[in-house]
């Protein structure tokens, strides 16, 4: 890992920057694949499934059959599902925190106002399992949705090379009530859930990680679908000083670096510090040498990152200087790991610098607000002067009209 300075601007711009590389082949490509699915349906995702996973299949064997999940408990350990109730039971906690409820106001003059909250009908969950199966993406998603009350939610992942989904997958799917299993993945998934097949249904909105080619498709089919978010690879970034444990502080780098292309970043105004961690690891990061501690706060918000590490004697102190992060791990024994997999908040979170605008996935995410005005005449009556001035600075004479013709 490279030590760079805090006035080392250009080496520090390519960190903050690091969003912004864009591939037109990729782009191109996917553009590509998304067509190919709406024209032709089921049929593309066949042909993509043979090209890409080497599997070949019926469309009807697209969705993983009762049969098969009946099979799935068959392969996986008797504590499994014992250790997933804790789990559960961690991110339910969390969430129900979140639900809001609808509401209403009414003045003397007959005004209504209110906001009336209602769940997305149909999801639509991407779980990678290229590198590894992400069996924690999961319940990390369906999860909340729930809560927030979302009526239908599939899934989908791509099948290995005997098309098959890892058990771990489908059995918590089925704990969790899923409404379908596709074994699909890549742009083509995306595509699929964003405009329906014959076989795969079309969705309001689609979530989970995946590779680029995943990202970009979720991009491109924005504003057909909603998405959570344009993920790009993990990161961690690691606020420590003097009184900081180097040997933890190695193994969440450590852990980082499991991740292909990730962001690996320590900062510190401690010199020793920074020496240790460099001889001790030898992974794409960086270490960024800092005058004191708010001095590494500004520079983790201007990173923006994923994951924020705070390894200090009291951490939660620091909170009032954190302003862009998915998520912040309080203290020496809060790892990036027990996000990842237990906490409670999901680890879906923005990447690439988009913290400083996105949040993490939460159930404001699977709610949409219908706005609520109701008028008497007397309240009109109250707003016409105004009203009127500005839409006859619109110049729209109808809008006028309409409102004119209540008081003839």
């Amino acid at each position: 890992m490279k030590i760079i300075r805090y006035n080392a601007t250009k080496q520090l711009e390519k960190i903050y920057n690091r969003g912004f590389i864009k591939s037109h082949r990729v782009e191109e490509k996917v553009k590509r694949i998304i067509e190919d699915v709406r024209i032709f349906g089921d049929e593309a995702l066949l042909r993509y499934m043979r090209k890409f996973d080497k599997v070949k299949l019926t469309a009807k064997q697209l969705r993983i059959s009762e049969r098969e999940i009946s099979g799935a408990y068959q392969s996986i350990s008797g504590d499994f599902v014992t250790q997933l109730k804790v789990i559960i039971e961690n991110i339910n906690r969390f969430y129900r925190k979140q639900l809001k409820k609808s509401w209403r106001i009414k003045d003397t003059d007959g005004l209504i106002l209110g906001e009336k909250y209602e769940p997305l009908e149909r999801l639509g969950v991407y779980v990678p399992a290229g590198t590894a199966p992400l069996v924690s993406t999961v319940y990390m998603t369906v999860l909340p949705a729930k809560i927030a009350g979302v009526k239908k939610i599939v899934l989908v992942s791509p099948p290995d090379k005997n098309g098959n989904i890892n058990p771990h997958i489908l059995v918590v799917a089925d704990l969790l009530k899923v409404d379908g299993v596709y074994r699909i993945g890549g742009a083509q998934a995306i595509a699929a859930l964003a405009f329906g097949t014959k076989t795969i249904p079309k969705v309001d909105k689609i979530v989970g990680p995946g590779n680029i080619y995943v990202s970009e498709a979720k991009r491109q089919v924005f504003g057909y679908v909603d998405i959570d978010m344009v993920a790009g690879p993990t990161e961690l970034v690691i606020v420590a000083n003097r009184f900081s444990d180097p040997k933890f502080i190695i193994a969440d780098l450590k852990a980082q670096a499991e991740h292909a292309g990730g962001l690996a970043v320590l900062i510190t105004n401690s010199k020793a510090l920074a020496k240790t961690v460099k001889a001790q690891l030898n992974i794409n990061g960086a270490i960024i040498l800092t005058k004191n501690i708010r001095q590494a706060m500004e520079i983790a918000n201007t990173i923006a990152p994923e994951h924020l590490e705070i390894f200090v004697k009291n951490p939660q102190r620091m909170l009032k200087f954190v302003h862009n992060a998915g998520a912040v791990f309080l203290g020496p024994y809060s790892p990036t790991a027990v996000g990842d997999y237990v906490a409670g908040p999901s680890h879906v979170l923005p990447t690439a610098g988009t913290a400083r605008f996105f949040s993490g996935l939460s159930v404001y995410d699977f709610i949409k607000s219908i706005h609520i005005i109701g008028y008497s005449k007397k309240a009109l009556e109250k707003v016409r002067l105004p009203l009127e001035k500005i839409a006859s600075i619109e110049g729209l004479t109808e809008h006028l009209e309409s409102v004119k013709a209540r008081f003839l």
